[in-house]
């Protein structure tokens, strides 16, 4: 369903478990940062009446998991550390084809947004599918499916405002680019992508 071209290296989820603390603060950032950008998208694409009425559940469900990331922070004794620089939302970033149609931005934001929840699906089921903690392995579980919905959502938003046979076709140089990335960026203990 995800069609992502690469899957996350094997090693990972045993590095994050190992460092599960350190992964939690890195969570809570990436679901802050995922409120965030929907909030972005619905300020700077207010011409879009669907953008409004799609994303405004998703800011409080992604602001709902940042709580819930707290809360499973203080209970483990970590605390909020200073957020770190995304490398891989950055490279993602690089990606966006500037200029065109107001659609056109909109729907290059909504991809890149897409497959950040693609691959934190496909993280979040690794962890709830093989970490100890079994508190932990339900709340990634939930979130699992909570990414899936929204990952589909992006998407089906995208072909919704734009032609829907470019949008599949920019989906599949999306997905090879960040294959690209995902095998330029080093397995990190600290790190949820």
């Amino acid at each position: 369903m995800l069609h992502l071209q690469l899957p996350t290296d094997p090693r990972w989820v045993g590095i994050a478990e190992m460092n599960i603390g350190e992964i939690l603060i890195d969570h809570a950032y990436c679901e802050q940062k995922a409120a965030s950008s929907c909030i972005s998208l619905i300020v700077n694409f207010y011409d879009f009446q669907e953008v409004a009425e799609l994303l405004t559940p998703v800011v409080a469900e992604e602001w709902g998991h940042f709580e819930r990331v707290l809360f499973h922070l203080n209970k483990r004794g970590y605390v909020l550390a200073k957020p770190r620089k995304d490398e891989y939302v950055i490279k993602l970033n690089e990606f966006i084809k500037k200029g065109g149609s107001r659609a056109q931005q909109l729907s290059e934001h909504l991809l890149m947004n897409a497959l950040i929840e693609a691959r934190s699906c496909e993280r979040f089921k690794l962890l709830s599918n093989h970490i100890q903690d079994e508190e932990l392995r339900k709340f990634y579980y939930e979130l699992m499916i909570s990414e899936a919905g929204h990952y589909v959502n992006f998407i089906e938003l995208a072909r919704k405002i734009n032609d829907k046979n470019v949008v599949n076709a920019r989906w599949q140089e999306w997905l090879a680019y960040e294959a690209q990335v995902i095998s330029s960026l080093e397995v990190r203990a600290d790190r949820m992508h």
